[in-house]
């Protein structure tokens, strides 16, 4: 009993230190050469109260855990580990990735990719209702709205942007589809992701490097976000969701 009161006030008290952080850090981020925008940190997870945040959607034989401060991913057959938390834009969300290229029999280099502004259009107020029924299996997200990266897919060999439109359509423009060495993943670097929607503009980063930058005249403006991967090995850190407001437009 004094066990679970200790962990209650310790929990307790790890919010209340997360609240008051994300309500002290403000930044300036560039979008592009005409509009620059204030960020306030909204939400940050260094996974301290484990997977308490998460929802895990996973095939089985694969594990998620939160190891050394990381949430650890080994996966088989495929993963989505979605933040509860639903956000609506406009919003920045950056992390650090590293997928891992050892000895390991999940050590498969491939794979590095993610959801966002999700939303399940059958019951657009519970992301969760089909969650098992979606189980990890990737086919079974073609019916979501969101937009989708996957990072070094294909075996490490391509780099795909799409936007899922939630009714089994996930269209891939001939300018998202990249091949190009540069795109793809490098095995145990730690990777660095920002990801940008704000009012139609949807833009991802790796390493400060832009990859997408994509304008939807009819955008996604609120959902959930999910780290997506099918067999590999991978670890993720410092995550973090911040507000966006313009802050200027150059003349």
């Amino acid at each position: 009993m004094i066990k679970k009161i200790k962990s209650k006030i310790v929990a307790s008290f790890i919010l209340m230190s997360v609240s008051m952080i994300a309500s002290a850090q403000e930044e300036t981020v560039k979008i592009n050469d005409t509009l620059t925008a204030s960020t306030t940190l909204v939400y940050l997870d260094s996974f301290q109260l484990g997977l308490e945040n998460w929802k895990v959607e996973q095939m089985p034989e694969g594990t998620a855990q939160v190891k050394d401060g990381k949430l650890e991913i080994t996966d088989v057959a495929g993963c989505t580990i979605w933040l509860t938390k639903k956000f609506e834009g406009p919003l920045m969300i950056t992390y650090d990735a590293c997928v891992i290229g050892e000895d390991g029999p999940q050590d498969r280099v491939s794979d590095l990719n993610c959801f966002w502004m999700a939303q399940d259009m059958e019951h657009p107020n519970d992301l969760f209702v089909n969650s098992e029924k979606r189980g990890g299996k990737f086919s079974n997200y073609d019916n979501l709205r969101l937009y989708y990266i996957g990072v070094g897919g294909h075996d490490n060999s391509k780099t795909r942007f799409r936007r899922y439109t939630g009714d089994g359509e996930r269209p891939l423009l001939p300018e998202h589809d990249f091949t190009d060495k540069k795109y793809l993943i490098q095995a145990n670097k730690v990777t660095k992701i920002k990801i940008i929607a704000y009012d139609g503009i949807v833009q991802y980063y790796r390493d400060g490097e832009r990859i997408i930058d994509f304008y939807d005249p009819n955008p996604y403006t609120s959902g959930h976000f999910g780290f997506r991967t099918v067999n590999n090995h991978m670890t993720i850190e410092n995550f973090k969701v911040f507000s966006l407001k313009s802050e200027k437009i150059a003349k």
